[in-house]
C-alpha cells in the first residue's frame, strides 16, 4: 500500500474520532449557559455551541497564517528551483555545439548537388578529369 494512501486513511479515521467524541460531548452536555460578554450583556447559548465556536476562534486565524506561509514557502521553492534549471542549462553547453565540434563542415556536400555539381566548382565548367 502506498503511503499517501495510508496517510489518507489515518487521517480519515482521525477526523472520524474527533466527529465522534464531539457528538458524545455535545449529547451529554446540551445545557444552557450564561455568559456575560459585557455588562448588561449576556449571551445564553448551549454548551457544545461554545465549545465549537471558541475552537473556531482560535483555528481559523493559526489556518489561515498557515496557509499563507506554505503558499509562500511553494513559490520560494518554485522560484529557486527556476533559478538551478536556468543555472544548469546556462553552464552546459549545447549539445548541436558539441557534436559538430572539432569536425570541418566545408566536408559534407549538401543533398540539392548532383553528382556532375560540387560546392567548390561552377555547374557550367567541366572536370578536367
Amino acid at each position: 500500500m502506498k503511503e499517501a494512501t495510508l496517510v489518507k486513511i489515518i487521517r480519515t479515521v482521525v477526523w472520524v474520532v474527533i466527529l465522534i467524541a464531539l457528538l458524545l460531548f455535545a449529547y451529554f452536555n446540551w445545557k444552557p449557559v450564561e455568559v456575560k460578554i459585557w455588562e448588561g450583556l449576556i449571551l445564553e447559548t448551549k454548551i457544545p455551541a461554545l465549545v465549537v465556536i471558541s475552537f473556531l476562534v482560535g483555528l481559523i486565524p493559526m489556518w489561515l497564517i498557515h496557509r499563507a506561509s506554505r503558499w509562500q514557502n511553494r513559490r520560494r521553492i518554485a522560484s529557486l528551483e527556476n533559478a538551478v534549471r536556468n543555472a544548469t542549462a546556462a553552464a552546459e553547453p549545447a549539445p548541436s555545439a558539441q557534436a559538430t565540434k572539432g569536425t570541418d563542415t566545408n566536408t559534407e556536400t549538401p543533398s540539392s548537388f548532383t553528382s556532375t555539381d560540387t560546392p567548390h566548382q561552377p555547374a557550367n565548367q567541366q572536370d578536367p578529369a
